[in-house]
């Protein structure tokens, strides 16, 4: 009979508890003999993706089980909170204040199971010196003076704090190995793959984020995500107790097996999806300006579409420049969206209803403009050819390079004429 998944992972914490017991009593050698932190085992946990859009790129945290004392607590470094203090100031300026935080192993981890998380555990292969010495530093760590860190979303979060103190106590081992792992991934190439199941999100990271993250990282750096720190930690051998090369992970249970779909191994191919979408939009202004001629119903809406593609156009540019000069958000530099997202466009959303109300001058700058934002945007296409320019961003291109053509072949084919002409 299939138990619920409450009680079965009650179970499963039970034997896994009882596991660490055993593995401490066949640690007697060390015990006997009084070496102290022969009595810690220390477990990495790995709780897979959940449903809300920070959630997707899961989690973990550090068990330590103290059979001696009968403790058991958890150690999570991805404490945040909607409500702290200058949270939203934060955030948009890229220095946000993530903290760590211990709790009981038992009901922390069923959080997880209520909200249908995966949860694996492997247990590390550390000497009684090493136990001890995560130990102090994450008993340290949690202290309110020491507890705050500068968060980053690639370079310093809850996994890559994981990685670094498991790193520390090793002596630099894990680093070692990791680096000289080239993954051949990117970290945009684990962005798009882990948001694919939300479009919004997914579309809202192709256009923020900038050409920093589309160089190749080795497995040290694809270790801020915590499933790949786990998949990492098993390639990994180190010196035990007795001098002798051993697998970093003795051991790995699965608590919970989340009924979620897996994360996806590749990002999606929606290059067609996207160009279909501009080419849809592109069409749209076509018609209207081919009738904008004898129908005012098309020239009204042929405008109001226009004005609106250029208010977006232009707020995205601004967008992205702002982000570029004053903010930390590193990630969203040199953004190869800019030939697309030009703030030049942003002056059309203005010109473009005065010309339609007859404006002389309003309809010979907004030819211009419109000619400039898609030339800047064929340019933007052109150079793709270069090896300087490989921000991954051909769904943006293709999404934005037809209606942005469209809007200057009409603007060079209206004729410049003033509200009393016939």
């Amino acid at each position: 009979m299939k138990l619920p998944s409450q009680l079965r992972f009650t179970l499963l914490s039970i034997a896994l508890t009882a596991g660490a017991v055993s593995g401490a009593h066949a640690q007697r050698g060390e015990a006997e003999s009084g070496t102290p932190g022969s009595e810690l085992t220390v477990y990495l946990v790995t709780m897979g993706p959940g449903e809300a859009v920070w959630e997707r790129f899961s989690h973990n945290a550090l068990w330590i089980h103290d059979p001696v004392s009968g403790t058991d607590r958890i150690y999570n470094y991805g404490m945040f909170s909607f409500r702290q203090e200058n949270f939203l100031v934060r955030f948009v300026q890229g220095r946000m204040l993530y903290w760590t935080q211990a709790f009981e192993t038992e009901s922390h981890l069923r959080a997880y199971v209520a909200v249908n998380r995966s949860i694996w555990v492997q247990e590390l292969n550390l000497t009684p010196e090493q136990r001890i010495e995560l130990r102090d530093f994450l008993a340290w760590n949690v202290l309110p003076d020491n507890r705050f860190y500068p968060y980053d979303y690639y370079l310093d979060n809850c996994s890559t704090r994981i990685r670094d103190a498991i790193d520390m106590v090793l002596g630099g081992r894990l680093r070692e190995v990791l680096e000289a792992d080239e993954t051949g991934t990117t970290f945009r190439f684990h962005t798009r793959r882990l948001l694919a199941p939300d479009l919004g999100a997914y579309a809202g990271t192709l256009f923020s984020l900038g050409h920093p993250i589309d160089r190749p990282v080795s497995a040290w750096e694809t270790a801020f995500l915590p499933v790949q720190l786990q998949h990492s930690v098993r390639g990994v051998t180190v010196l035990d107790a007795d001098g002798n090369e051993a697998p970093l992970v003795i051991s790995e249970q699965t608590l919970h097996t989340s009924t979620m779909p897996p994360e996806l191994d590749e990002p999606p191919n929606w290059l067609l999806q996207f160009f279909l979408a501009g080419a849809l939009l592109a069409a749209m202004l076509y018609a209207l300006t081919v009738n904008a001629a004898d129908r005012r119903w098309a020239r009204v809406c042929g405008t109001a579409l226009a004005t609106a593609w250029s208010l977006l156009v232009g707020l995205g540019g601004v967008f992205m420049v702002a982000v570029w000069l004053f903010t930390n958000h590193w990630a969203a530099y040199q953004n190869e969206n800019l030939f697309f997202f030009n703030p030049l466009a942003l002056p059309l959303a203005v010109l473009l209803p005065l010309a339609a109300l007859g404006k002389p001058w309003a309809q010979r700058w907004a030819r211009w403009l419109a000619l400039v934002v898609a030339a800047t945007a064929v340019v933007g296409f052109a150079i793709q050819v270069l090896p300087q320019f490989y921000q991954v961003n051909g769904e943006i291109i293709a999404v934005m390079l037809p209606p942005t053509l469209l809007m200057a072949w009409a603007a060079a084919r209206r004729p410049i004429r003033s509200s009393g002409s016939s």
